[in-house]
C-alpha cells in the first residue's frame, strides 16, 4: 500500500540538474518567508517553495519575486524556467513530474547549458520617424499639403488616407531598420526570437540565445550598432536574464 502524499503545496520556479539537496537565500513568492529549496528525482531537481495559495495574481510584486529566485539560481545552475504561477499539490507531485518528463527536461538543460538569454529593444525617437517618413515620400507630402488650411470635416477621408499611407511607410521602415540590426547579430547567436512590437515607436523586440563565451563579442556588436544608429534609435539592452523566450514549461498536475 502506497504512503499518502504530503499535502504541502509547492510553488515551482524552475528545473535544474542537481543531485544534492539545496537551499537558496532568496525568499519564496508570497512574502511569507518560505525557504526556496530543491525537490529531486535522481539528478533532476525542481526549485520550489511552500505555497499557501493555489493561484497567484500576475502582479508586478509576484512576478518580481518569481524572477528574483530564478536570478539567484542561474548564478550557479543552468535553468529551465517554469511558467509563472505553477503550483504543485504536493512534493510527491513535483517528483512525479520530474520522473515522467525527465527526458524532456534533460534535453532542455543540455540545450541551455553554457548559453544565456540577452534581450534587445529598439525605439525610434519620438516624432523623428514621422518627419523622416514625410520628408522621404513625395506622395505623403502631397496628401499632407492638400490638407493645409482646410477643416477636418472637409478633409475627413483624405486624413484617413494619409494615416494609412504613413502607417504602411512605418511598417516598411520598421522592417528595414530591424533587419539592419538583426543581420549584424544573427551570426553570433544560437537562436533568435522576434517578439511582437507593442508601440508605434518600437522597431525591434528581440531575444537572443547566445553562447556564454560569445557574450562579450555580442555586447561589442550591440555597442557598435548603437554608435551607428543611435541618432535615430534608442536601444535597451538587458541580460543575461532567465531564458523565458526559449523555454516554456507548462505543467498540468494529475488529480
Amino acid at each position: 500500500m502506497s504512503e499518502p502524499e504530503t499535502q504541502a503545496r509547492q510553488y515551482v520556479y524552475c528545473i535544474i540538474s542537481c543531485v544534492e539537496p539545496r537551499r537558496f537565500t532568496t525568499l519564496g513568492i508570497g512574502e511569507r518567508g518560505d525557504i526556496v529549496h530543491t525537490e529531486h528525482f535522481v539528478s533532476l531537481a525542481a526549485v520550489v517553495s511552500d505555497s499557501a495559495l493555489v493561484e497567484y495574481e500576475s502582479s508586478r510584486r509576484n512576478m518580481m519575486a518569481h524572477t528574483r529566485v530564478l536570478e539567484e539560481v542561474m548564478q550557479e545552475f543552468t535553468i529551465l524556467p517554469v511558467r509563472f504561477g505553477t503550483v504543485a499539490p504536493s512534493t510527491e507531485a513535483v517528483q512525479r513530474i520530474l520522473r515522467l518528463r525527465s527526458l524532456e527536461f534533460r534535453s532542455g538543460l543540455v540545450e541551455m547549458e553554457n548559453r544565456v538569454e540577452l534581450g534587445l529593444k529598439a525605439f525610434w525617437y519620438e516624432n523623428a520617424i514621422f518627419q523622416e517618413i514625410v520628408e522621404g515620400s513625395a506622395p505623403i507630402r502631397h496628401v499632407r499639403d492638400k490638407l493645409i488650411g482646410r477643416s477636418p470635416e472637409e478633409t475627413y477621408y483624405e486624413r484617413i488616407q494619409l494615416g494609412e499611407m504613413i502607417e504602411e511607410a512605418m511598417w516598411k521602415k520598421r522592417e528595414e531598420d530591424s533587419e539592419q540590426i538583426l543581420s549584424r547579430l544573427r551570426p553570433l547567436v544560437h537562436k533568435t526570437v522576434a517578439n511582437k512590437v507593442i508601440t508605434d515607436r518600437m522597431v525591434l523586440n528581440a531575444a537572443f540565445l547566445v553562447e556564454k563565451d560569445r557574450q562579450s563579442e555580442f555586447d561589442e556588436v550591440v555597442r557598435t550598432i548603437d554608435e551607428d544608429m543611435g541618432k535615430r534609435l534608442i536601444f535597451k539592452y538587458v541580460g543575461p536574464v532567465p531564458p523565458y523566450n526559449f523555454v516554456n514549461i507548462v505543467v498540468r498536475w494529475e488529480d
